[in-house]
């Protein structure tokens, strides 16, 4: 399957995403943070990468951007899955170079479904 990197601050998001993934016979690696998010990036080489949006420093709106904006970078499909989901927040989302959207709470097929659409891009 797929190597897949998530990034969320919460602790808690992270154990249910990685359960769902790794069920899903994928591998995960997670970060807490969008600090030094290029460098870890580099090192994971991940086949797509599922974001928080509402994180402190960089946002994931403004890492979506930032990864999406590198050629280094800009062909991993990005995931955003979180809180914010009104229609201006999706919207946001894909002209920042997003993927696909998940709003939290969700279900393990919505997100799973998210990532495949996401890869098959």
């Amino acid at each position: 399957m797929s190597k897949i990197v998530v990034i969320d601050d919460s602790q808690a998001e992270i154990q249910l995403i990685e359960l769902y993934l790794k069920a899903a016979h994928h591998t995960v690696v997670s970060f807490s943070s969008t600090d030094n998010l290029e460098d870890k990036i580099v090192t994971e080489q991940p086949d797509l990468i599922v974001m928080d949006v509402v994180m402190p420093g960089r946002n994931g709106f403004q890492a979506c951007r930032d990864l999406k904006n590198d050629a280094r970078f800009k062909s991993i499909p990005i995931v955003l899955c979180t809180s914010k989901g009104l229609e201006s927040d999706k919207f946001w989302g894909q002209q920042q170079g997003a993927n696909g959207h998940v709003v939290k709470p969700f279900k393990s097929e919505e997100l799973l479904q998210a990532i495949k659409l996401a890869l098959a891009e």
